[in-house]
């Protein structure tokens, strides 16, 4: 995602581009310009089916992003973070940062999204009908209008990680109280929609319509993935429900002084001992957390007149967990510092770090042993 074009921010959520958006933007044109409009409309000269395929092509992108951002608003609305909405070759996601804590968010969240296309098939299908007599304005009307409602029946279909498969998830958490048994159906009736798509894709390549057919077989393998890989995240969530930050946490943490050079700090801490984060002191107090992030920000040719004080992130703006937190919570509060290590902490007194990477080696020792 790092090589995404950053569109700028709506209601503060950052708004990106796929590489694969181009991709997906030009066909969409190309089969308007050649296809629908010279059929729909014959009279109209080659530049205006071109002119017209590309506007009704940006349109198109506009109401996946009204969809999404229907689902951010809500999301938003719910204290529920959205931490971006990025466009790409299947069209939108809305990225949420966190599950919602209850299956009525859930509901309102996955529902918006569909509504929002219902709505924009509304309002189209009403332009139609007020410039049905002007080719020009009538044919991307009418074409918006089919395709936002195939964006919201499509989306309703029951299967994770389709709206309609949250909306399913919502109502069996609501009736059962059991996220994870939820999320379990869910992902498996996403799993059966999205072979569904591939063995209907291949029926359809058979047929001689290997564009069209090829097309859903992409889409099938994208939502058996993304169903795959919620169920594994899900499960993961459930497996730790019930550990503590004092169980994952290392309770060796690596400290330097507030004077010392970055090139010194590199020389005798980093490339000897491969430490990446080291907590900062100045007279036996904490005074700020370094990572290898935050050095490698300066200039290497500064670094010997660097002090390590100088680039450390001030004590007071750390984000701090407690060892009986749950894990879940502080690798959240990890998620939404947008931090990889936070110190462990009794009041004022250190007594630990919780890395990611300590994390992620506590994840594989259960996995070995079986827990």
């Amino acid at each position: 995602m790092a090589a995404n074009v950053k569109l700028g921010r709506i209601f503060g959520i950052p708004l990106e581009l796929h590489p694969s958006w181009f991709l997906i933007f030009g066909l969409v044109t190309w089969s308007l310009a050649v296809g629908y409009f010279p059929v729909e409309y014959p009279t109209l000269p080659m530049v205006a089916y071109w002119m017209l395929g590309a506007a009704t092509s940006l349109l198109f992108f506009g109401s996946v992003l009204i969809h999404e951002l229907g689902h951010s608003v809500v999301a938003l609305r719910n204290q529920v973070p959205v931490r971006r909405i990025i466009l790409f070759i299947f069209g939108g996601v809305a990225q949420i940062g966190r599950e919602p804590p209850d299956a009525g968010t859930e509901f309102r969240i996955a529902i918006a999204g569909p509504l929002s296309s219902l709505g924009l098939a509304a309002g189209f299908a009403g332009l139609w009908w007020l410039d049905q007599a002007i080719p020009y304005l009538a044919a991307p009307s009418v074409w918006l209008m089919r395709i936002n409602l195939l964006l919201a029946f499509f989306n309703l279909i029951p299967g994770f990680p389709l709206d309609g498969g949250r909306i399913l998830r919502a109502v069996i958490w609501h009736f059962t109280g059991n996220f994870y048994r939820a999320t379990q159906v869910a992902v498996f009736t996403g799993q059966l929609a999205a072979f569904g798509f591939i063995g209907l894709g291949i029926l359809i390549i058979l047929t001689g319509y290997w564009l069209n057919g090829l097309w859903l077989v992409f889409i099938g393998w994208f939502l058996q993935n993304a169903a795959a890989a919620s169920y594994a995240q899900t499960s993961l969530q459930e497996s730790l429900r019930d550990v503590t930050v004092a169980q994952a946490m290392t309770r060796d943490c690596p400290l330097v002084s507030f004077d010392i050079s970055l090139q010194q700090l590199v020389e005798e801490h980093v490339l000897t001992g491969g430490r990446r984060c080291f907590l900062v002191t100045e007279n036996d107090h904490l005074r700020g957390l370094l990572t290898l992030t935050d050095v490698t920000k300066v200039p290497k040719e500064n670094w010997a007149e660097t002090k390590v004080g100088q680039v450390a992130v001030p004590w007071e703006r750390i984000v701090r967990v407690e060892p009986d937190m749950p894990l879940l919570s502080a690798l959240q509060a990890m998620d939404d510092a947008n931090v990889n290590q936070v110190p462990v902490v009794i009041g004022d007194q250190l007594v630990g770090m919780l890395t990611r990477e300590q994390v992620l080696h506590y994840i594989r020792v259960r996995a070995e042993l079986g827990m």
